[in-house]
């Protein structure tokens, strides 16, 4: 069996193949379109017994599923691996490329890989669309507060409650900004309009997405998620059988403190902020609306008096938004709604 270490850049791979003892029997550097990597599994295929199948990994980045499928099509066996794990590993002192693809190929070798969890194209597919409405709502965001910046430079005061609305419109046109603050605030007013279409679209292609979708109905039963948020949580989560336990998904989140533990020293630090972003996000924006459920609320209003009215708002989120994401691993694991712990009982006469 031949053990492939892959060390992806922009313009090259680097290819390091051993075999099975641990010795090199090539080195190289390959582009990474689709052409040259069948070309690369075609030359490592000399060295390979008919059988065996050429074990290779490669470190998580921009373009390494691409580099994995091409490569799985030519009968090799990819894994993913988690890029922070694998320095930990193997800290080194001289780092280059090639050394890089080195340590990958011994980690196969030794089958210590830190291997990641690959979305098939389905789920991949379901997190663009979301990620990308995301990606349009923060533009949206910056273009707001720089029309607002334009106002409070010249002096201007914001008395509607909705700049962007009917009467925040008529208000921004009987106001005389000098050039090319009147040009650029049009400009911005424009986008926002045009950003906004395309949010409204998405959002509505996410709701026709989200009805079809296997979590989606049920995550709607939870408080504080509604259906374009539920489709961000499950494309987020894709398959939830890959968590053994609500401690592991809720790990999972980033939601957990770092914990610094040395004998009777015991500290809590800031959030791991492990897993994707977006979960996090969208769970955090459920745990807002979430807060005010008789479930949560007496939970988040008690943390929040104690911390005191700067962290205290914060974390209470944050709280319910782990209590939010621990209700979320039962449902979908034992596909049932959400309910209250005993709201399933009969009620005694």
């Amino acid at each position: 069996m031949l053990h492939v270490g892959l060390d992806l850049s922009r313009s090259k791979v680097d290819v390091h193949v051993m075999d099975a003892a641990g010795d090199e029997l090539w080195s190289t550097a390959v582009s990474p379109d689709a052409q040259s990597l069948r070309s690369l599994a075609a030359r490592v295929a000399r060295y390979d017994e008919p059988d065996e199948p050429v074990c290779a990994v490669i470190e998580s980045m921009n373009g390494t599923r691409q580099v994995r499928d091409d490569l799985t099509a030519s009968g090799w066996v990819v894994e993913i691996a988690d890029a922070a794990k694998v320095k930990g590993m193997a800290p080194l002192a001289c780092k280059t490329d090639e050394i890089d693809a080195w340590v990958l190929a011994e980690l196969s070798r030794r089958d210590l890989v830190p291997a990641i969890w690959l979305p098939p194209m389905p789920v991949r597919q379901a997190r663009e669309l979301a990620r990308f409405r995301l990606h349009l709502v923060k533009h949206r965001t910056m273009v707001k507060n720089r029309v607002h910046s334009a106002l409070i430079a010249f002096g201007h005061r914001c008395p509607v409650s909705d700049l962007f609305g009917v009467e925040g419109r008529r208000l921004l046109q009987q106001l005389a900004l000098p050039e090319p603050w009147a040009d650029t605030t049009a400009t911005a007013l424009a986008l926002h309009d045009r950003l906004d279409e395309e949010i409204l679209g998405l959002e509505r292609q996410l709701r026709r997405a989200g009805a079809e979708h296997a979590y989606v109905p049920r995550l709607m039963t939870a408080p504080g998620i509604g259906p374009v948020l539920g489709y961000t949580i499950a494309a987020e989560i894709g398959d939830i059988t890959r968590f053994p336990t609500p401690r592991k998904f809720v790990g999972y989140t980033g939601l957990c403190p770092k914990v610094y533990q040395s004998g009777n020293l015991d500290r809590r630090g800031p959030l791991t902020k492990n897993g994707p972003r977006y979960l996090r996000w969208a769970l955090i924006e459920a745990a807002v609306h979430a807060a005010a459920h008789p479930l949560y609320k007496p939970r988040y209003q008690h943390t929040k008096k104690r911390l005191g009215k700067h962290r205290g708002p914060k974390i209470a989120r944050i709280v319910v938004a782990r209590e939010l994401a621990t209700a979320i691993w039962h449902m979908l694991t034992k596909n049932e709604d959400f309910a209250p712990a005993g709201a399933t009982h009969d009620l005694a006469a």
